[in-house]
């Protein structure tokens, strides 16, 4: 019996959704997309795949010298590559686009090693117009952490092409070493043909504090044969000597590559991906999850892809989006605004923009969607509830639009100025506070930028359109019987 799920079986809804998509001009991140493209996990999960090796991600810490410590870091970006870009799953079943990251919803989790100790995950979606991820991990045995954040421009040209702006740090505890590591913008191709890739592209370096720098090139498949699919290049030198190649790496970053010492003229290392151990992520029973985080905020979704029943999808999606845009549209009545749990926004980040002046290749940064840190405190001691009774859906206990109360600092704040919950230290406790009015929001970035009008930054595009275009999609996709 054929799937239904699968995007095969779908081939004609597929080249009708992909002829409506083609008249859209401007960013798709946040268009519906019909549910036999959808993936069971949402955006925030995808930050795990930085992880789930623990011993690439922690191998730097344990080098003696700062060229092999920068080596490392280049082998653990690299090594960590196919993962993230089939989410862990089979290359044979394809790809499918990652449900849309609804504002506010959290990833939360650890991969637990015998040899590497604990990593802890944090994922939180910070911004949904336009959609920005952020990520901090941890790992206190070696000292090891890391945070980034992305935001995603998604246009479609006969190929889906995903421009990825952001950024993120390593940080090594124990020799106060930071390493800059860029997200690559990625390419789906054979989505007309039904068998969709992914295949990176562009040039991009991976600077450090020590001095050490990578530059990576990713080269796919040409339209003419040419070229190796997921090819790599990556070279590392010292910013003191840019001509003298210390190391060089070559291969696929979904197969193997090979990294050779250019001191000795001999290859080190022959790295095969599916060789890597991958440990799973440990995450709370579904039961005992917030609704905010992701697992359980999508389970109903998650169990109707599952049986193939794409009404059941359609359904469980309208209410998560249509509760969201509720919120929204309340907090916009009331002046006030969304607070994130785990991140906090920032005007610059010293670290960024000491590295990322070290190489040639600029970093793509949407300074609309924000610069955004880990706020450790909140990530050592909040827990749930994460927003006191409120639920994503736009209701409260588990019931959709139940009244009409908003988001404000994190707290539940009702019409009525009554006292609500807030989250203190992880403890829930009860207090009045007035309402604080919502402050215009002007996009940060470099002095010399224009200012912004509140549009997509990414595209130009209003929200309001991009709304209307959402529209558009989910009734052509979503069953009314």
């Amino acid at each position: 019996m054929p799937d239904s799920t699968s995007i095969s079986s779908n081939r004609s809804a597929l080249k009708d959704f992909l002829g409506s998509i083609a008249t859209v001009q401007g960013d798709l991140s946040n268009i519906t997309a019909p549910p036999f493209l959808l993936a069971e996990h949402s955006t925030v999960e995808v930050p795990q795949y930085s992880a789930n090796h623990p011993n690439l991600f922690i191998a730097p810490a344990l080098a003696q010298t700062p060229e092999e410590r920068a080596l490392l870091v280049l082998k653990w970006f690299l090594g960590s590559l196919k993962n993230q870009q089939y989410a862990g799953q089979d290359p044979a079943n394809g790809v499918k686009k990652p449900l849309n990251a609804f504002l506010g919803e959290l990833f939360l989790g650890s991969f637990k090693d015998e040899e590497a100790g604990e990593t802890r995950l944090v994922s939180e979606q910070v911004s949904h117009h336009p959609p920005v991820t952020a990520c901090y991990l941890r790992n206190d045995k070696f000292g090891v952490s890391g945070h980034g954040f992305t935001c995603q421009e998604i246009t479609f040209s006969g190929n889906v092409s995903i421009k990825q702006k952001g950024y993120a740090i390593q940080h090594l505890d124990e020799y106060d070493e930071d390493y800059l590591t860029p997200v690559p913008n990625v390419k789906i191709k054979g989505v007309v043909g039904g068998s969709p890739y992914p295949e990176l592209s562009g040039k991009y370096s991976l600077p450090s504090s020590t001095g050490f720098v990578s530059d990576i090139k990713f080269e796919g498949k040409g339209l003419l044969g040419g070229g190796t699919k997921n090819g790599v290049e990556a070279r590392l030198y010292h910013i003191d000597a840019p001509s003298d190649d210390i190391y060089t790496v070559s291969g696929s970053w979904a197969e193997s590559f090979t990294i050779h010492d250019m001191k000795s003229g001999k290859d080190i290392e022959t790295y095969v991906v599916d060789d890597e151990r991958s440990v799973p992520l440990n995450i709370p029973d579904v039961s005992e999850q917030d609704p905010w985080e992701t697992r359980k905020a999508w389970a109903d979704l998650r169990a109707a892809l599952r049986k193939g029943d794409m009404k059941g999808t359609s359904d469980a999606k309208a209410v998560i989006e249509e509760g969201q845009r509720g919120m929204r549209a309340e907090e916009e009545s009331n002046g006030t605004e969304w607070q994130q749990v785990f991140f906090r926004r920032t005007k610059e980040d010293p670290v960024f923009k000491k590295l990322s002046a070290m190489v040639k290749d600029d970093y793509d940064v949407d300074y609309c969607g924000g610069i955004w840190e880990p706020d450790v405190d909140a990530i050592a001691n909040t827990q749930r509830p994460f927003h006191g009774g409120v639920t994503p859906a736009g209701g409260h206990d588990g019931k959709p639009n139940q009244d009409k109360s908003t988001v404000e600092n994190g707290e539940h704040v009702g019409n009525t100025g009554q006292d609500r919950s807030t989250v203190e230290n992880g403890n829930v406790s009860s207090q009045a506070k007035s309402h604080t009015p919502k402050e215009p929001q002007i996009p940060e970035g470099p002095k010399d930028s224009p200012q912004q009008v509140p549009v997509d930054c990414s595209t130009g595009m209003g929200i309001e359109e991009k709304i209307k275009i959402e529209d558009m999609l989910r009734a052509k996709y979503s069953s009314t019987s």
